[in-house]
């Protein structure tokens, strides 16, 4: 059911420290609620060698690029070859996977970046997962909250599935790529591969291999 939603079909979890995190859940946002507690469990697990522990409950790679002014709340972990931009602000249960860039003035609360993920300018990340080599550009948000506080659903081929979270921001496929000042509605699954013009005000689903140009005007990739 749903598959088109399912973490198999968006996430190739060869590309994450958190691969055991996502084990028996079939939907990402299924992980949300599991993050803080799993990162305090994995990080005591990490190679000394590799990962060193700052503060509580925070372990950054050796190699990762941290600017002085950035924050980093715990429960984190900073994964190798990472780089972590100037202001940026990591309020906590957060993974940044190898090789990601969170940038300048990037706030992040409450994810999973899988590797090579770039949130590279003024962007705010919360309550969602964002797949191998997604990009999200200049200035580009996701919305983790219905102004109503009721919880979150999604909507889905014209049905509105049920998620039980108060907070749920976006589920980002592998490659997905999220134009310039977008801003990614609660409950927003984009699948792998997807695009997402600039500008854009994006709510529900959007398939795999998809361009999104605009609320139902949306095209397959050639």
């Amino acid at each position: 059911m749903y598959e088109e939603l399912k973490i198999k079909n968006n996430y190739d979890l060869s590309q994450t420290i958190a691969a055991r995190l996502f084990e028996g859940a079939e939907y990402p946002w299924e992980v949300l609620s599991g993050i803080g507690d799993f990162i305090r469990k994995l990080g005591e697990e990490l190679d000394k060698e590799e990962y060193e522990k700052r503060g509580e409950d925070v372990w950054v790679a050796k190699s990762a690029r941290i600017a002085s002014t950035a924050f980093i709340g715990g429960p984190s972990i900073i994964g190798k070859d990472a780089e972590i931009r100037h202001c940026a602000f990591i309020r906590g249960s957060a993974i940044v996977g190898e090789g990601a860039v969170v940038g300048n003035s990037t706030e992040l609360k409450n994810v999973v970046l899988f590797n090579k993920v770039q949130v590279p300018h003024y962007n705010y990340v919360g309550d969602s997962v964002l797949g191998f080599k997604a990009h999200m550009g200049a200035g580009s948000i996701t919305s983790n909250v219905k102004s109503d506080k009721t919880p979150v659903t999604i909507n889905y081929q014209g049905e509105k599935i049920t998620t039980g979270l108060k907070k749920m921001g976006a589920m980002l496929g592998d490659n997905v790529e999220v134009g310039c000042n977008s801003v990614l509605n609660p409950g927003t699954v984009i699948g792998k591969g997807a695009h997402v013009y600039p500008l854009s005000m994006v709510r529900g689903f959007v398939p795999a291999e998809s361009i999104y140009k605009k609320q139902g005007e949306v095209v397959r990739i050639k």
